[in-house]
Parts: C-alpha cells; sequence; structure tokens
C-alpha cells in the first residue's frame, strides 16, 4: 500500500465515531426527551396549583358528606388514573370504588347508589361512553364532579362542579400521547384524597389498619401488637429475694426482671448484667431493691414498634418495659420481637 492509500485510510479511521462515542451521543439525547418531558409535566403542575380556586373546596364539601361511596370512573388513559385515585381514597379513610364507564351501561350502573358522588375524569369532557353515567348522577340526583379540560363540554354542563385542569402542553411531541393531562389529573386526584384525610383526621393507626402486609405495615406496627402481656412479663416485688428473680428470670428466658412496687408501679429492673456485676457468695439472699437498678427504659403500648427500636438502639438495650400512663408495667418488649415482627 502507497504512502498515499495510508494518509487516506487513516484520515477515514479519524473521522469515523467510536462505539462508545456513539452510546454516549445516544445516551445524551434520551437524556434530553426525558428532561423535556419532565419539565413539561412540572409546568403543568405549576399551572394547576396556580388555577385551584374555591372549586377545589367545593368538591371536597361533595366527597366529605357522602354516605356512601366516592364512584370514581374514566375511560381510556383516564381510567387507569381514575382507578388509582380510587384506590388512593379508599386506602385513605374515603370508601371509593372505579366504575368502567363502558361497563355502567351494560349493568355497572347498578353499582352507584343515591347516596354515592361520581367523580369522572375526562380530558376533552366528551367522551361518549360517560353519557350512560352522567345521564344516571342527573336521573337520581347525584352528585357529579368533573375532572375536565374542556370547560364547556357536555361533562362540564352536567357536573355540579368542575375541576378545569390547565391548557398545559402534553410532553409527547406530537401533542397526542396523553402525558402532561395524565399526570395533572393524578396529582388533583391526590391533593383530593389527602384533603380529605386531613378533614378527617385520618391517623397513622387508621392507615394501618388499610396496609396490614407489606413493608408499610410493618412501619405501622404497634408496641401493643408485638409486646408479651399478662403472665408473660417477668415481674417481682422490691422485697423478694435475689434467689426467686433468678428463678422469674430463667422462667421468662428475657434475660431480666422488672421490679413492681406495692403501689403497682414499675420501680426497677434487674438484668443479666447486674447479676454479674453483683456475683458473691451473698447474691442469693439478698434483696431485689439492693440489686436493682431505679427509673429503666420504658415505652407504652400505643407507640409505633419502630419507635421502641429507636429507645433501645439510643441506649444499647436490649429489651423495654411497656407501661401505662401510671406507670403500671403492661408488657414486655425485647429487640427479638422486633425483629421477627420486620420491624427494622
Amino acid at each position: 500500500m502507497g504512502n498515499e492509500a495510508v494518509a487516506v485510510s487513516l484520515d477515514r479511521a479519524v473521522d469515523r465515531p467510536t462505539k462508545a462515542s456513539a452510546e454516549a451521543g445516544g445516551l445524551g439525547r434520551d437524556l434530553a426527551v426525558a428532561r423535556r418531558v419532565i419539565r413539561a409535566e412540572v409546568e403543568g403542575l405549576e399551572q394547576l396549583s396556580r388555577m385551584l380556586d374555591a372549586t377545589f373546596g367545593a368538591a371536597l364539601d361533595l366527597c366529605a358528606a357522602v354516605r356512601g361511596r366516592v364512584i370514581v370512573t374514566g375511560m381510556g388513559k383516564s381510567g387507569h388514573v381514575a382507578r388509582k385515585i380510587a384506590a388512593t381514597l379508599a386506602s385513605t379513610g374515603s370508601r371509593a370504588q372505579f366504575v368502567h364507564p363502558a361497563e355502567a351501561s351494560h349493568g355497572d350502573l347498578g353499582m352507584i347508589g343515591v347516596d354515592d358522588a361520581i367523580l369522572a375524569l375526562s380530558n376533552s369532557g366528551e367522551s361518549d361512553e360517560l353519557a350512560a353515567i352522567i345521564a344516571y348522577s342527573r336521573r337520581f340526583k347525584i352528585p357529579l364532579i368533573a375532572i375536565t379540560g374542556g370547560g364547556g363540554s357536555a361533562l362540564a354542563e352536567a357536573a355540579d362542579v368542575v375541576l378545569l385542569l390547565p391548557r398545559a402542553a402534553e410532553a409527547c411531541p406530537m401533542g397526542l400521547a396523553p402525558t402532561t393531562s395524565t399526570t395533572i389529573m393524578m396529582a388533583l386526584g391526590d391533593a383530593l384524597a389527602i384533603a380529605l384525610l386531613e378533614r378527617k383526621g385520618f391517623s397513622s393507626a387508621d392507615f394501618r389498619l388499610f396496609h396490614p402486609g407489606g413493608k408499610l405495615g410493618r412501619r405501622l406496627l404497634r408496641v401493643a401488637d408485638i409486646m408479651h402481656a399478662e403472665d408473660a412479663v417477668p415481674l417481682v416485688g422490691p422485697d423478694a429475694p435475689m434467689s426467686e428473680a433468678i428463678l422469674v428470670m430463667t422462667a421468662k428466658s428475657f434475660g431480666c426482671v422488672g421490679v413492681r412496687g406495692a403501689d403497682g408501679r414499675l420501680v426497677g429492673v434487674v438484668t443479666d448484667g447486674d447479676l454479674r456485676r453483683h456475683m458473691d457468695d451473698g447474691l442469693l439472699g439478698r434483696s431485689v431493691a439492693e440489686i436493682m437498678h431505679r427509673d429503666p427504659k420504658t415505652i407504652t403500648a400505643a407507640h409505633l414498634a419502630a419507635e421502641a427500636l429507636g429507645v433501645m438502639n439510643r441506649f444499647a438495650i436490649t429489651a423495654l418495659f411497656v407501661v401505662d400512663d401510671g406507670l403500671r408495667p403492661t408488657g414486655f418488649l425485647h429487640l427479638h420481637d422486633c425483629l421477627r415482627a420486620g420491624v427494622l
């Protein structure tokens, strides 16, 4: 190969992009698209926030006054969002159910009662499939709340309250795929659910009733759910001999014993560490009051189990006595009880 041919070959090699540079360029374009979509949806949410007014309160009033359920409905992508909103309402203390609009005219209208309210989602407000539900709500005077971008649509005209969506651009470059509009709908549904939750004073204890499984359920476990109670609690009196205390500690297998005074209050605790520190020939004949240490760390049954675990970690201990408001022992919680229940 001549020198001229070698030079041409080298020039082509320099001009040809490597696989790594091509992949990096592709990633850059993909990230640019992703950021553009997110920015478009954030702008839509900001517009929605600015638009909220007294009609949101009116919709909230209708939902709060419902004696039956909030029936959530929508078609297509709006239907998928409606299912999620119904699930969020139900899990936060508001009775709710999704009804498919296309199935409504084939018998599912029977799922909607006169004590219910209807929350209907449609970006255009002109979904033909909603016609049966709209007519049914008007016939039986069932409150109808519309979430729609069509202020002059058939849905908006029929509704008692209209939560109007902003005219935000879809993130789809063709403006066709529901993206920004569905994000806005879902956020508005979340806003309704959480506002209702706060109005009702829905607590973490209430929340756990609807979320007993999974990590969330474990995080919401109360001390009362996993503690040892009644005869399982290791207790002795302060005047008892240490020989009795050791027998109770051995029988209960918790490595400690609580000391209950004459008034029923927890006045101290004896641990296996206390036994080692006082080990001598006269230990068994000494009273519990001589060996115990006072002001033991305690918790109430109403506290979260995760809080109890935090106390144990903070003070480098492995157990807590559970007491009532009068400091009377009602239970016992060991570190292993928390671990078995999956409290982390």
